[in-house]
């Protein structure tokens, strides 16, 4: 643990040379051209802020407004945060030859660790905490990397539906832990199960927050004018369709009818 976390040089220990964090940024949405590739060889301790400047550094975007240039984070910094200390703290030691891995496209941002994760990817966001480096997750908890409250994924969802990003996508791949940020898009834009995703996440992050969604307060995830309600009224029922989210009270009226992530029925 002290070489992973302070090492001044992790290839120079051959058992762990293969777990320095690589950051990989992509021409387009592709794998196909390379653009940039980082290693930071260090310790996770010692480079952990450096990490992510080299990350905000990458996703960093100038924009005009009010005839003003402007530089804004594609996605937000505290997400990715958090992603990235989730991805070092639960992966898979065992796993030889790989590495948490930050790869960075032009419509996404994909944290990538070894090893399969401890509870259902569907339940990320309620499931208590359960840590594969309890004595690594600590020690991260102490200096500030991470909170080992299991809160990480609410701060994610939470902060895509403020900057009204799509949803994120949390998924299993040959024995890794894939998680997905994406670059803002329009509710035009989204398809109908980056729809669904967003809708069952909102109910659950809802429900968490002891409180119900509703058609108004998606509408507002989404930032969609009230005149605008049927729309939300047919994203809510293709998610009721998939069993991702049920009726509260279905001897209430359809207005104020409120709804529940699958898991709290």
């Amino acid at each position: 643990m002290g070489a992973i976390l302070f090492a001044n040089d992790l290839n120079k220990i051959n058992t762990l040379k293969r777990k320095a964090i690589r950051i990989i940024q992509y021409e387009g949405n592709t794998k196909m051209h390379t653009k940039n590739e980082i290693q930071n060889k260090k310790g996770y301790a010692v480079e952990f802020e450096k990490l992510m400047d080299n990350i905000n550094n990458i996703i960093e975007v100038e924009i005009i407004e009010k005839g003003l240039r402007k530089k804004i984070k594609k996605y937000p910094e505290i997400a990715i945060r958090e992603l990235v200390a989730n991805a070092i703290i639960h992966q898979d030691f065992f796993q030889k030859g790989n590495s948490v891995m930050v790869e960075i496209y032009d419509d996404k941002i994909e944290i990538t660790n070894p090893g399969e994760p401890l509870v259902d990817i569907d339940r990320f966001l309620d499931a208590p905490p359960k840590s594969r480096n309890e004595i690594l997750a600590s020690f991260m908890r102490r200096i500030n990397i991470c909170e080992e409250r299991g809160s990480g994924i609410d701060k994610v969802v939470e902060l895509t539906e403020k900057h009204q990003l799509p949803a994120p996508i949390f998924r299993t791949v040959n024995d890794y832990t894939v998680s997905t940020l994406f670059a803002h898009k329009k509710l035009s834009e989204m398809d109908k199960q980056d729809r669904i995703r967003a809708t069952y996440l909102h109910a659950s992050l809802r429900y968490l927050q002891n409180n119900f969604m509703t058609n108004s307060s998606l509408r507002e995830r989404f930032g969609i004018e009230s005149k605008n309600s049927s729309i939300i009224s047919r994203i809510i029922k293709n998610t009721l369709d998939e069993e991702l989210i049920y009726i509260y009270d279905e001897s209430v009226g359809t207005r104020a009818r409120k709804y529940i992530p699958w898991w709290a029925k």
